[in-house]
């Protein structure tokens, strides 16, 4: 899977599970504040990442430094690197 389908996947998911423009949906855009998630969606936002790649979000130190898209599109490109390498 190539960067430019992470992000679009990415981009798909904010559209159908939260209802954002696409127009909105830019690296540098804040999910809390730009795109107006909260922590209870966040729960929902992993939910959907995990069904729609395939993979497991775990309780990573990394997580917690997500604020903007481009945080998340770079997130899922390292999961999936990762996933990969070692065959999972």
């Amino acid at each position: 899977m190539t960067e430019q389908e992470i992000i679009e996947k990415v981009n798909m998911v904010f559209e159908e599970s939260f209802e954002k423009d696409r127009a909105l949906l830019k690296p540098d855009a804040h999910i809390f504040t730009d795109l107006g998630l909260d922590s209870l969606d966040i729960v929902d936002l992993v939910v959907a990442l995990q069904k729609s790649f395939g993979i497991q979000i775990r309780e990573e130190e990394k997580i917690r430094d997500i604020r903007t898209l481009q945080d998340i599109y770079q997130f899922i490109i390292e999961v999936k690197n990762k996933k990969e390498v070692s065959g999972s």
